[in-house]
């Protein structure tokens, strides 16, 4: 693996690297998952877009840069080092857009890729049940035969961002005869249409973003199945490999992270003994492998291999490597941890909590790692079940 950066890959860095620190918001965003916060992540989501910045590695056509995966991952190592908004976009770009790129017709591409792009339409992910989550194929919520589509019901839960998003994608259960993994269809619709209801949930760190989602007679056409009828399971499989590898948790990500943490020992000299050098040093070493590793994955994914089952382990190391950078941040802070951003005290306005807080649900989220190391043992080591 040749791990020199071309020319032109240099000059692309260079010039997203210039952008950033000339329109990177001086002070941080309140948290995208509130109301107020997330108005204001929108109006900087419209910002990347205008400048093509959105989603560097789409076409033209579709408001991107035409960006290789290289120079995507560039982007993403450029965007955290300059401590850049969250994109509350990710859902839609990150999770729904490669999979309509792959499967979607022509009229949803072109209805759906650049309103999602630009931010006006925000997306929600509808897997999770009240007795379905990491077990996905348990769902429950149906979507029964109409005349020019489909009328759905059930209930949807953990909606990131649910409570502000306007529309939603998910799996369900269009042939109940048929076995668990089969009879599911992969739907889209606006979280407005007549019979959807959405209640905000309340998180552990005080935001309101999250939602369940409630379908009652939701008329659903036809036009926005995406992946076919019945199809769905195939479509949610090409779902969980972005979001468990490679585009959701890029390793920019990780690796700013890191930085931020050895900034953060480096103020606080005095509360660094061997064992957290140690420490310290061990998730700096992580935070590299997994770059590494990810570009070893982009290699293959260029010579015409897919990720598949080995998404799972990406997505067992970065969820806790980021607990545990989260860990060593407190560790370092003690007593101050606790402090919020209301106080004058806290430090880095309490955002080390906060991300601890929510490094917790990456464990969780995009299938449990208990699940993921029952998918790494079966279908990449090749053990046998129990």
């Amino acid at each position: 693996m040749d791990l020199t950066w071309s020319e032109s890959e240099q000059q692309f860095r260079s010039e997203a690297r210039a952008w950033l620190q000339a329109n990177v918001p001086a002070n941080p965003l309140p948290s995208g998952d509130t109301a107020d916060g997330f108005r204001l992540h929108q109006q900087w989501e419209k910002t990347l877009f205008d400048n093509r910045y959105s989603v560097v590695s789409w076409g033209e056509q579709y408001g991107g840069r035409g960006a290789s995966l290289w120079e995507w991952l560039i982007f993403e190592e450029e965007y955290y080092r300059a401590g850049a908004p969250q994109r509350v976009s990710q859902n839609g770009i990150f999770l729904l857009a490669p999979i309509i790129f792959e499967y979607g017709t022509d009229w949803q591409k072109q209805r759906y890729l650049l309103p999602m792009a630009e931010g006006v339409e925000q997306w929600g992910q509808g897997w999770s049940e009240p007795d379905a989550g990491s077990d996905l194929a348990g769902i429950k919520s149906r979507a029964d035969r109409v005349d020019g589509g489909w009328r759905v019901t059930g209930q949807k839960t953990w909606t990131t961002r649910g409570a502000f998003c306007t529309h939603l994608f998910g799996l369900f259960r269009t042939d109940p005869d048929q076995e668990r993994h089969r009879g599911l269809s992969y739907l889209m619709m606006p979280l407005t249409a007549d019979g959807v209801t959405v209640n905000g949930v309340g998180r552990l760190d005080g935001d309101e973003g999250f939602a369940e989602v409630f379908f009652e007679d939701v008329f659903v056409p036809d036009e926005d199945v995406l992946g076919g009828v019945n199809e769905g399971w195939a479509v949610a499989m090409a779902t969980t490999s972005s979001e468990r590898g490679l585009t959701l948790r890029s390793p920019g990500r990780f690796i700013a992270a890191v930085a931020k943490l050895r900034e953060l020992a480096a103020r606080m000299p005095q509360a660094v003994d061997a064992r957290l050098a140690d420490a310290i040093t061990q998730v700096w070493i992580d935070a590299e492998a997994y770059q590494l590793s990810t570009l070893k994955t982009v290699t293959k994914m260029l010579d015409g291999q897919s990720v598949g089952a080995e998404s799972s382990l990406n997505k067992i190391f970065w969820s806790e490597m980021d607990v545990r950078i989260h860990e060593i941040a407190l560790e370092l802070l003690g007593p101050l941890a606790e402090l919020v951003d209301e106080s004058p005290a806290a430090v880095d306005a309490g955002a080390w909590m906060k991300g601890f807080l929510f490094s917790l649900s990456g464990p969780i989220y995009a299938g449990t790692n208990e699940i993921q190391r029952n998918i790494v043992a079966e279908r990449v080591l090749g053990l046998p079940r129990r």
